[in-house]
């Protein structure tokens, strides 16, 4: 079953820009070869590393985003860890991603609509009829515990 991957690769900055695209035709040949697809390939140019990885500090990134088996994803990394070229990769397997994304957004559009409707105002009880005979005593109120809890506190509500 074919799923959707991205794959990150950092180049070594001494390569030329000929090896860099010869590095990455092979790649795609190794995809398409195995039966997988490329989606596409973005080169994003020579960036400065966070921390320095084979005694570089800057180098070339390159993004392939493939649709292929899992197979296949595992003999690609087999490539780039033995590639002299590539100092780093990731590969990220964004189907999932993709899933949760749209769940998100899903749960996001209904909150969205049900917050579009009008609130309507609260109703309020009939007013008991005062006695005028009985007094109105305060009502003291009784002490409140306070537990903490992780769990949203509870709304308490009396009807007439």
């Amino acid at each position: 079953m074919n799923r959707t991957y991205e794959i990150m690769f950092i180049v070594r900055p001494d390569v030329e820009e000929a090896d860099l695209d010869k590095l990455i035709e092979g790649f795609s040949a190794n995809v398409t070869n195995g039966g997988g697809e490329i989606k596409s390939v973005e080169k994003m140019g020579r960036r400065r590393l966070a921390y320095t990885v084979r005694k570089f500090n800057d180098g070339f990134y390159v993004l392939l985003n493939v649709a292929a088996a899992g197979s296949l994803i595992t003999e690609i990394e087999r490539r780039l860890r033995v590639s002299e070229q590539v100092i780093k990769f990731i590969t990220v397997r964004m189907d999932e991603e993709e899933k949760r994304l749209a769940k998100v957004k899903a749960i996001r559009d209904t909150k969205v609509k049900r917050s579009a409707q009008p609130i309507a105002a609260p109703v309020q009880a009939p007013a008991a009829p005062s006695d005028v005979e009985e007094e109105k005593k305060p009502v003291a109120a009784a002490p409140v515990e306070h537990v903490a809890s992780d769990a949203p506190p509870e709304t308490v509500s009396t009807a007439v």
